[in-house]
């Protein structure tokens, strides 16, 4: 931000006398609330620091390090004694004052909106650096911020920035944020766009090196031919030749190239008999992987549309559900999506194999989705035996239609509990006592 909007802000917050709670709901991002129902956000990204309001924000997790333990103790119910932007830098200096029944402690609080060294420092009465939100050390930078230490000034920077005219103080907050909201939405469907499509072309590239049935049905019949003559004339054959040129079965010459890993003709053969084998057997499955392939490309394509056309980050967010910890690992399907959404985990087929095993998987009261008389993907939603609310269950529908064709129309979704769904072969089914939502795509 610049100094002059950094300026309007500390006059406009002047008015308030109390700050009754101060926490964070993200990693760089603080709650403020002024004189009980007064909310400022605080976003010290490191080069990308802001002030701003929202109605809501969601709260990522409870944060517990000492930094917040500290920031609780020192400034949580505190009145405000002065409020101030330090001469030449843009820096807010909060002055506070807390009256507990058995003492009182002057601190201050500190937001510096510095670039890269961006941050929020907590010191006691005497400017002794009690806390911070990043800790500095001096082989990084001339200013080390340590507990313990006092606290460093910093000198004072000439900024040539003409003012500004902020009519409506809380009106610029809030398109403060929805402006930076929308920058930064452009920028991370640009990057989720380009990592979808470096995905694509990985796949379309090992689609395009998949050989055709007859061509690995040759190629093994080449790989057999090879090892019978090798073992109708092994007596003749010596175990350092890497190569061998022998008259097949019609008196032709045929130049045959031994495995690298064989140590003997014998081995030679039976890895060529080996190989024909396997090809063959992939010469009959060679449709299920370009099937299978071609399923990937086709849900990579889908996520594109949906990315191009979310409307704000936390939308996005739902379509890239953070990976789980450590410990926690769960079995992943290759062909099954997982989707989390207000604690219900949500499963999607990419390919009628995937649908299959989602059926065969789901338990009984699991939810099931399928769009209305068309071919479509099918959803199961885990209940864990609890009654699955109807934003949940609208957003399972949603990823139906979405997965399913890219059509903008507007599609009915048909779901029904597991126990409902009876099984034909593979994922084609019957289902009887289910409801119906429609769904805007």
């Amino acid at each position: 931000m610049k100094r002059v909007e950094l300026k309007h802000i500390v006059n406009y917050i002047k008015n308030y006398k109390k700050i009754d709670s101060i926490f964070r709901v993200d990693d760089t991002v603080l709650k403020i609330v002024f004189d009980r129902n007064n909310v400022i956000f605080f976003d010290m990204t490191k080069g990308n620091s802001y002030i701003f309001k929202k109605e809501s924000y969601k709260v990522s997790k409870i944060y517990n390090a000492p930094f917040d333990i500290v920031l609780k103790k020192r400034c949580s119910g505190a009145l405000i004694s002065d409020i101030e932007l330090l001469d030449g830098n843009k820096i807010i200096r909060f002055e506070l004052f807390l009256k507990k029944s058995y003492k009182a402690t002057r601190s201050f609080l500190q937001f510096e909106f510095t670039g890269r060294h961006t941050n929020i420092i907590i010191t006691d009465e005497d400017l002794v650096i009690t806390e911070a939100l990043r800790h500095i050390d001096k082989s990084v930078s001339y200013r080390e911020i340590q507990c313990g230490l006092k606290l460093p000034v910093l000198p004072p920077i000439e900024h040539k920035e003409e003012d500004i005219l902020i009519g409506d103080i809380d009106k610029y907050l809030y398109e403060s944020y929805s402006l930076k909201e929308k920058r930064r939405l452009i920028q991370i469907k640009n990057q989720k766009l380009i990592a979808t499509q470096k995905k694509i072309e990985k796949l379309l590239k090992i689609k395009s090196t998949l050989l055709k049935p007859e061509q690995l049905s040759n190629k093994a019949k080449t790989y057999q031919k090879e090892a019978k003559l090798i073992l109708s004339n092994i007596h003749n054959l010596k175990n350092y030749q890497k190569e061998v040129e022998l008259l097949d079965f019609e008196g032709k010459k045929v130049k045959i190239i031994l495995p690298k890993e064989a140590r003997t003709p014998a081995e030679a053969a039976n890895t060529l008999f080996a190989l024909s084998k396997k090809l063959k057997q992939k010469s009959k499955h060679i449709h299920i992987e370009k099937e299978n392939l071609n399923s990937k490309i086709k849900y990579l394509e889908s996520l594109k549309n949906i990315i191009k056309n979310a409307q704000s980050i936390d939308e996005l967010n739902l379509y890239f559900p953070r990976k789980k910890q450590a410990g926690k690992k769960e079995k992943k399907y290759d062909s099954v999506e997982n989707f989390y959404y207000e604690g219900y985990k949500i499963s999607l087929g990419k390919n009628e194999k995937a649908n299959a095993y989602l059926l065969k998987n789901a338990k009984m009261s699991d939810l099931w989705m399928h769009l209305k008389d068309i071919p479509s993907t099918h959803v199961i939603i885990r209940s864990d035996k609890k009654e699955i609310p109807k934003n949940v269950i609208e957003f399972g529908a949603k990823l139906c239609v979405k997965f399913s064709t890219t059509q903008e129309n507007s599609f009915l979704v048909d779901f029904t509990k597991r126990r409902n769904v009876k099984v034909i072969k593979d994922a084609k089914v019957n289902y009887v006592n289910y409801d119906t939502i429609k769904i805007k795509n």
